[in-house]
């Protein structure tokens, strides 16, 4: 994926956005947080100066599960950048992307024991929905509700 982006850009391309958010997920997943943080900052400095941001939900998404993965003790910056996500996918009517952070934030509030809330904001985006049930995100989605729905963990609040 490094040789691709490189390439790419060595060609004078700016499709690499794409590559790297999932490049920078491969590194959070690998134990290089650190690095797919920095690769995801530099993509949104860019793609702000450049004014081309068909991807920046998908950047701020990343960019919270990142931030969660280096320090789960300190989830405010994580939420703002799910909540960004949410915001600037709903502005462009990207209901995927808006899904998945949906889900993201979700997860998270249910970390910090706010399940009732994670519950209703993931059903509301879930319920938009009228095809497409067999794509990943909406069973991974599907699968969450499902979770909230269930009874909590012991000492878990609801």
């Amino acid at each position: 994926m490094e040789q691709g982006i490189e390439a790419a850009r060595a060609a004078g391309s700016d499709n690499e956005r794409a590559s790297i958010g999932a490049l920078a997920e491969a590194y959070g997943k690998t134990g290089r947080g650190a690095d797919g943080l920095k690769l995801i900052e530099e993509a949104l400095v860019v793609a702000g100066n450049s004014g081309q941001l068909p991807n920046e939900p998908e950047l701020h998404r990343i960019k919270g599960e990142l931030l969660i993965i280096l320090d789960a003790s300190k989830p405010t910056e994580a939420e703002g950048c799910f909540r960004e996500a949410i915001q600037k996918a709903q502005r462009h009517g990207a209901k995927s992307w808006e899904l998945r952070a949906t889900m993201s934030l979700a997860r998270l509030l249910v970390m910090q024991g706010r399940r009732d809330e994670a519950r209703t904001m993931l059903a509301e985006i879930y319920n938009w929905f009228t095809e497409g049930f067999d794509t990943a995100d909406l069973k991974d989605a599907k699968a969450l509700l499902e979770e909230l729905q269930a009874r909590p963990v012991l000492g878990e609040q609801r």
